[in-house]
């Protein structure tokens, strides 16, 4: 087993003790059985970005630490800098409930990072310290000291005890509570006046009352757009319920117009059944008639003549029977677009153009409205003219291609 090579205590590594970041790999493991060291794995300077809370909390799990008081060595060699984001996860690990560390202390520290561990070492609990040394040795050396009882000679070796030292140590605080814990209220310790550290720690002080306002005025801007975040949110639910109201509306409107639309069928269902059922009767005196003619002991010209006017009369019965009974829901649509695309036509010009489009020729047309060919014809001319077409373009190509129109 691997043992330290300073305390003789037995090191236990797993290999998921670890976590893995952009650029490097933070191992961590066991001396003894309360000591813990932290180091990074890189091959270039990093940036400490995200506390591994969860990968230390599984340590203390496996290896049954939960009541036990802890201790820690970081090795910062290649650590440069330390993301605002660790800092909040060192501000979770000693401020909330986390595992309790006496004692940790930090070597091989580079010295860009070391202001950022005094000013950590300056606002851990009281219950907790947090030194600085040279190397490894050192800080087993230190933690071996607080574990024998010697605790306050450890915290005080290497570290100034004089005024300036209380001072920056104080400065540090300061900064860090408002920093790192945004802590905008604390009383900022002044020195007297006369002192040489004063101005500094004044600009602290007014630093922290610029903040507090610059927080006040984000607060009313928040509260502002919250407010009208709110009153925008009122007046779209106000849209809304209205856009619902019209639709509930327009719903029972549409159904009201499919019943009248359902009764208006079957009327004109009932209306169709009675208008087929009167040509038949028609159509079958028409054929009585017919041969009722032929029987009679007339002048052959007159009888010619009077039998073609039957023919002629069962002819557009007939045509007029396969209008109204076999007029398509389809047929329907082309009347009323062909309705408002033209309104200018009048209803027996639109039946002129149904009739068209259904392929029935001048002679039928004529016949089912009652006019001769020559007066269909005229009619036929007025409609070219009202449909503004082109003089080479006729009324059927026209219609069919209406027809045809989405």
């Amino acid at each position: 087993m691997k043992t330290c090579p300073t305390s003789g205590l037995p090191v236990t590594a797993k290999p998921h003790w670890k976590s893995e970041h952009p650029g490097y790999t933070k191992h961590l493991e066991l001396i003894g059985n309360d000591i813990l060291h932290a180091y990074v794995e890189a091959t270039q300077p990093v940036t400490l970005d995200t506390m591994s809370n969860e990968v230390v909390k599984t340590i203390i799990k496996e290896s049954g630490l939960q009541d036990t008081m802890l201790y820690s060595i970081w090795d910062m060699k290649n650590v440069v800098d330390i993301s605002y984001n660790y800092k909040q996860g060192i501000n979770d690990l000693i401020y909330h409930q986390g595992p309790r560390f006496v004692a940790v202390v930090f070597f091989n520290i580079e010295p860009a990072c070391r202001i950022i561990l005094e000013t950590f070492a300056a606002i851990v609990p009281n219950d907790m310290t947090v030194l600085l040394r040279e190397d490894y040795g050192d800080a087993i050396r230190t933690i071996t000291d607080f574990k024998s009882g010697k605790g306050e000679e450890a915290r005080h070796t290497g570290q100034g005890t004089n005024s300036d030292s209380i001072l920056k140590n104080e400065f540090l605080a300061a900064v860090a509570r408002i920093s790192w814990l945004n802590m905008l209220n604390q009383q900022i310790p002044l020195p007297p006046a006369e002192s040489p550290y004063y101005p500094y720690f004044k600009a602290i002080a007014h630093l922290q009352e610029d903040l507090k306002a610059r927080e006040a005025l984000q607060e009313k801007d928040l509260q502002h757009l919250k407010g009208d975040s709110e009153q925008r949110l009122t007046q779209k639910i106000i849209l809304l319920n209205a856009q619902v109201e019209l639709n509930r509306k327009e719903q029972q409107q549409f159904a009201q117009e499919k019943a009248a639309l359902k009764s208006r069928i079957s009327a004109q269902e009932m209306e169709l059944t009675r208008i087929s059922t009167a040509v038949g009767e028609k159509s079958a005196a028409l054929h009585l008639l017919c041969d009722q003619i032929k029987g009679l002991d007339i002048e052959q010209h007159s009888k010619h003549r009077m039998i073609e006017q039957c023919q002629g009369m069962l002819e557009t019965e007939l045509t007029e029977k396969r209008l109204k009974t076999e007029l398509t829901t389809g047929d329907s649509e082309f009347l009323s677009k062909l309705q408002k695309r033209h309104p200018n036509l009048n209803q027996r010009e639109l039946r002129v153009g149904l009739m068209v489009k259904l392929n029935y020729d001048t002679r039928e047309i004529a016949r089912s409205i009652g006019i001769s060919t020559r007066g269909m014809e005229s009619i036929r001319y007025r409609m070219h003219k009202k449909l503004k077409l082109d003089k080479h373009k006729s009324i059927k190509t026209y219609l069919s291609e209406l027809a045809e129109e989405r």
